[in-house]
């Protein structure tokens, strides 16, 4: 990408695409374009293609998206499956037609089947049935991924995709009901000591496995395969390194100075029981992520700390 390309960076307030705009910033790009769900929706064609067609950007990074953890994803699989088909549809299309000389789709690592073989490989997507809590939305995210694999062996466009795992870090949603696992850990731990509670109560039973990046690892493999790779097959971006979710809650715990009992509801569903993904791909393109998870969740705590207004979401 040049440096004064048009950029257009979509979903730019959520947390991986505030990350890719300040990797865009810090390497010297100078031409990004972004716009506010109110001034733009996206599940609207008709807007978007608009928006397209006046604007004319060079290149895409598709970040938008609906994104909830474990009971968003139950209560709303109907909203999830919509909202995130509309978004990826419109803004692939329309990037199409208006000729965007490459276009990066970000996906999520929930695309690949529930009892994939582990580390996950990219090629595994597809070989068997998803897992029941966010199939709705591992169906969408699989459908914007295929459609631009459809428009590069159709048409030749240069569009490729990424699929990270678990993310966390700066610009979070610590809803209390629609956040994922680590913003959701935070915020009630960070509650239990606020208020003196003796314990906190996590879903599940502590054994599934997950595997956690730092958004702005994440926004680095971003722009270096957007200069660096072309291709219908996806890129991993993890870290390749795994903890069970009781570990991750002790550490949280720790982070944010709890003290108390760390109890557990056996009712609630436990999710995929291990989801590690297979990064040598990008490995051997040369990247390789920089920030530990400890390291992360420090600043991920803080930057709660300095957000209050974030509690409120």
């Amino acid at each position: 990408m040049e440096k004064d390309a048009k950029i257009y960076v979509a979903g730019h307030r959520g947390m991986a695409g505030s990350a890719i705009v300040r990797e865009l910033n810090r390497l010297g790009y100078t031409n990004i374009i972004t716009r506010t769900h109110q001034e733009l929706d996206l599940c609207r064609q008709a807007e978007t293609e608009a928006f397209f067609e006046k604007e004319q950007p060079e290149y895409v990074f598709l970040a938008a998206a609906k994104v909830g953890g474990i009971e968003a994803n139950q209560n709303a699989p109907a909203d999830f499956m919509y909202e995130n088909m509309m978004m990826e549809m419109n803004v692939v299309h329309a990037a199409w037609k208006c000729r965007v000389k490459k276009l990066q789709f970000l996906g999520s690592s929930c695309i690949y089947p529930r009892f994939a073989p582990q580390p996950m490989k990219e090629n595994c997507l597809l070989t068997s049935e998803l897992e029941k809590t966010n199939e709705a939305y591992a169906l969408a995210k699989i459908s914007g991924l295929k459609y631009c694999e459809y428009l590069n062996k159709q048409y030749g466009a240069d569009f490729i995709s990424v699929m990270p795992t678990n993310l966390y870090g700066l610009n979070d949603n610590y809803h209390p009901k629609n956040s994922h696992v680590i913003p959701g850990l935070i915020r009630r731990f960070h509650e239990a000591k606020a208020g003196g509670a003796e314990s906190v109560t996590c879903w599940g039973d502590g054994s599934p496995m997950r595997e956690f990046l730092y958004a702005d690892d994440l926004a680095d493999l971003c722009v270096f395969l957007m200069n660096h790779y072309s291709g219908c097959e996806t890129v991993n971006a993890g870290t390749g390194k795994e903890i069970s979710i009781k570990n991750l809650a002790e550490l949280v715990a720790r982070v944010t100075g709890y003290h108390g009992k760390i109890l557990w509801d056996i009712t609630k569903p436990n999710g995929t029981p291990r989801k590690l993904l297979d990064i040598s791909k990008a490995e051997k393109m040369g990247w390789k992520y920089k920030i530990d998870l400890e390291d992360g969740l420090k600043i991920s705590y803080e930057d709660f700390l300095n957000h209050p207004i974030r509690t409120q979401r």
